[in-house]
């Protein structure tokens, strides 16, 4: 597949989703990519994650965490093949768009893949393991398959970013009971849907969310691109998750400059 369909062609945004977007940090949007393209690169993901997670310790043997999804990060540094999609100028386009920004940096990418009777995603917001400055951050989540409910698609809290609680825990039991607690007494809509085939929803890193469990017999495929504003700088880490991040993510970058490492290109 050498032109890889949709994934350089612009996607038109009308300024009503970009004003979704800016009220309650995240959005939905349908046909983003093809079903060609998508069974593309479900083909070479699955691959990969396959290769590299080759020996998965049994689920009855694992915490919540390690129930919710298998995680592999940045296959674009992996495998050639995948690099298109992680760098596809359209979803770049969505990002900084939706951002109201000049441009962005890629700031990693992951696959998630949820296996049959894995067990749920615990409430939680992104942004407390990134050591970033701003709150200009998106990311792209895309599953490689159609999503029905039964198959755990992501949920969000809409508007939720606007709550300080929670934003010090991980992903965990806690995180799951504490963030649920607090967005009860709040009038955030909780937003539960199926996903068709080529839709992607676009999240900021403070927005609440989190996914359920998959009761199929099926694997939940998604890969997820997470963007940030082309001049986001570092900032000191809060935690160990973003001192993980730094040195992961971020390599050889210092407090208060801008993230420009190797692997932070600028994709749009």
């Amino acid at each position: 597949m050498k032109n890889h369909g949709l994934i350089d062609k612009p996607y038109t945004l009308t300024k009503d989703q970009i004003d979704f977007y800016s009220t309650y940090r995240y959005i939905k949007l349908k046909n983003v990519f093809d079903e060609e393209t998508l069974s593309y690169f479900n083909g070479i993901v699955s691959k990969k994650v396959t290769e590299l997670n080759a020996e998965p310790k049994p689920l009855d043997k694992r915490d919540t965490y390690g129930k919710a999804f298998v995680q592999l990060f940045n296959l674009w540094k992996e495998d050639e093949t995948i690099k298109p999609l992680i760098f596809s100028k359209r979803l770049a386009q969505i990002a900084t768009e939706l951002m109201q920004v000049d441009g962005v940096r890629l700031y990693h990418d992951q696959a998630l893949f949820k296996e049959a009777g894995g067990g749920i995603t615990p409430w939680h917001a992104d942004q407390y393991y990134w050591p970033l400055q701003t709150d200009k951050t998106v990311t792209a989540w895309i599953p490689l398959q159609e999503t029905p409910l039964t198959m755990g698609p992501l949920e969000f809290s809409a508007g939720s970013h606007e709550i300080m609680d929670g934003r010090d825990l991980s992903i965990s039991d806690e995180s799951e009971k504490a963030i649920q607690k607090r967005l009860r007494v709040t009038d955030f809509k909780l937003i539960i849907e199926p996903f068709d085939v080529g839709e992607v929803s676009f999240h900021s890193g403070w927005v609440f969310h989190r996914a359920g469990a998959n009761t199929t017999q099926e694997m939940r495929k998604v890969m997820t691109v997470i963007y940030m504003d082309k001049d986001m700088k570092l900032k000191k880490p809060s935690n160990d998750g973003q001192q993980n991040d730094w040195d992961t993510w971020c390599p050889g970058v210092q407090i208060g400059e801008t993230i420009n490492s190797p692997l932070n290109p600028v994709l749009y």
